[in-house]
């Protein structure tokens, strides 16, 4: 068939799926332009889908092998890009052990994605453990707010993989050192780095005198001198978080952007995080001759009080300045007086975060009807990432409200 062939027919095709109301595409392998959509079950929500085959329709679980694949972009009742080329891996830590599981996408080119400025990596975020799908979004809508140096930019989708309806996803930025994303040189002495948990530990990293571990985003593939830069760095900063006699003045200001970490402390602790409290997802930069700057914020599915582990879940107490290298820093009056005074400046944004939940679920209220048709969950706790049974999606996200406010409440009284 020539090429006015096909098109006369692709045509045909999205005129019939207006008349009808529903969007089916229904192509062939033969037909590079566009892949296949069967919205008959799980019907548009008024949020991007997100069409992706991998090549022989191989599984992904896998979170080291990268699968070739293809990827096109759908609204209500056509395709909206052309067929992407890219890599496709499984993501995550236990998150990739869930039956609903996050990728990574590696494209072959550049893309600007929904707005986002034009990169060839890319995160799917399940949220399979936050039944609000939420903490994510949330995150970034605070940490914008701050003006945080880069904020991993997210938008809703739902996700079509290898011609099977797989839920309502986050489409988001990667931490990666661009332009348009972590903007840092790209030098043997300027690092990104994140801290990981001791369980998994994905190299190349370095471990402190502490016993904390740091994977190295950046510089890529760096030789021993070039970890032993970071290892030293980090080592002295903790020996002088744990013996350093701290007093007026305070040398912190040497060793950290206290601007910085406030913005990082305050929303890992507003939301109780519990991998914000230094235990994995805690990114920092760091350039030879500088100070480290904490940052960017990732990874809030065990936040807004969602976490693993009962003791973590209520409203009240400190947590994230009790924890790790946060308690030594908090041992220093000067960030003590700084956090009271970043609170004070700042409590409204974090209120506005409240007031503004109401928002972000009418965003997607259609799409979560059609993932707890895919994915009924609500009132399941037999995964560990299944805490609270829940009625109603609704009961779910009023319940995470009504924590929010005690949260705010409580701080605010301190």
């Amino acid at each position: 068939m020539t090429k006015i062939g096909n098109f006369l027919m692709m045509a045909f095709g999205l005129l019939l799926v207006a008349l009808l109301g529903g969007c089916f595409w229904d192509g062939t392998d033969k037909d590079p332009e566009f892949l296949p959509l069967n919205d008959s079950e799980y019907p548009y929500a008024d949020i991007p889908r997100v069409v992706i085959e991998t090549e022989n329709f191989s599984e992904i679980r896998d979170t080291e092998t990268e699968f070739p694949a293809r990827l096109q972009i759908y609204e209500d009742t056509a395709a909206v890009s052309g067929v992407y080329k890219l890599t496709v891996r499984g993501r995550g830590n236990s998150s990739a052990k869930m039956p609903k599981y996050g990728l990574k996408l590696e494209f072959e080119d550049k893309v600007k994605m929904f707005g986002m400025p034009k990169s060839r990596d890319w995160a799917l975020i399940a949220n399979y453990g936050d039944k609000t799908h939420l903490r994510n979004f949330m995150m970034s809508r605070v940490s914008e707010w701050l003006n945080a140096k880069f904020t991993p930019k997210m938008q809703f989708v739902e996700l079509y993989l290898n011609r099977k309806y797989m839920g309502l996803y986050l489409f988001a930025e990667t931490v990666k050192v661009a332009r348009n994303r972590v903007n840092i040189a790209e030098t043997d002495t300027t690092f990104l780095f994140e801290k990981e948990d001791e369980k998994k530990i994905d190299p190349p990293f370095v471990t402190t005198d502490l016993g904390y571990s740091f994977h190295v985003k950046s510089p890529k593939n760096p030789s021993d001198k070039t970890l032993g830069l970071l290892q030293d760095h980090l080592n002295d900063f903790e020996n002088f978080l744990y013996y350093g006699r701290f007093g007026s003045p305070s040398k912190m200001p040497e060793w950290i952007d206290v601007n910085d970490y406030m913005l990082y402390y305050w929303v890992q602790e507003f939301s109780k995080n519990e991998d914000g409290s230094f235990a994995r997802s805690v990114f920092m930069t760091w350039e030879k001759g500088g100070t480290i700057h904490f940052g960017p914020l990732w990874d809030f599915d065990l936040a807004f009080g969602n976490a693993s582990r009962k003791e973590n879940q209520n409203a009240e107490d400190w947590y994230i300045r009790t924890q790790r290298w946060n308690r030594m820093i908090f041992n220093d009056r000067y960030v003590v007086d700084h956090a009271k005074e970043y609170w004070r400046e700042h409590r409204r944004l974090f209120h506005d975060l409240i007031d503004s939940v109401p928002l972000y679920r009418k965003i997607i209220e259609r799409a979560v009807d059609n993932e707890y048709k895919r994915w009924p969950i609500l009132q399941n706790t037999e995964n560990w990432a299944l805490k609270d049974p829940y009625k109603s999606y609704d009961e779910a996200v009023e319940s995470m409200v009504e924590w929010m406010i005690k949260r705010y409440n409580w701080i605010d009284e301190q």
